[in-house]
C-alpha cells in the first residue's frame, strides 16, 4: 500500500533530523516541544495505517516512545536514532514489497 510506504518514509527522515544531537535538539526548543506532540500524532496515525495493512507496527511504537520521551535530551536523541533506522528499515522492505507485486 502507498499510504504505509509514504508514511513511514515521512516518519523515518523526520526522525533521523530529530536524531542529529544539535540539529535536532535546536529544531525541539525552537518549536518550544510543538513539533513533539506533531511527531506523536503522525506516528499514531502510521500505527493505525501499518495495522490495518498488516504491517508491522513496532517502528512506529518506536516513534511514539521517542515523540514521548524526546524532551529528555540524551534519551530523547537515542530513541529519535533508533526510531529513524527502523521506520526507514521497515519503507524500504515496504518499497521493495510494492516493486515486487507490480512485476507480478
Amino acid at each position: 500500500m502507498k499510504a504505509v510506504k509514504n508514511l513511514l518514509w515521512i516518519t523515518g527522515v523526520s526522525e533521523g533530523l530529530l536524531g542529529v544531537p544539535v540539529l535536532g535538539g535546536f529544531i525541539i526548543f525552537a518549536t518550544s516541544w510543538s513539533l513533539l506532540l506533531l511527531m506523536l500524532v503522525i506516528h499514531i496515525i502510521t500505527l493505525i495505517v501499518c495495522k490495518r495493512s498488516n504491517r508491522p507496527i513496532y517502528p512506529s511504537v518506536l516513534g511514539i516512545a521517542a515523540s514521548a520521551l524526546g524532551w529528555i535530551p540524551f534519551l530523547g536523541m537515542t530513541l529519535h536514532i533508533l526510531a529513524a533506522v527502523f521506520l526507514i528499515r521497515s519503507a524500504v522492505i515496504e518499497s521493495k514489497r510494492l516493486r515486487q507485486d507490480v512485476i507480478k
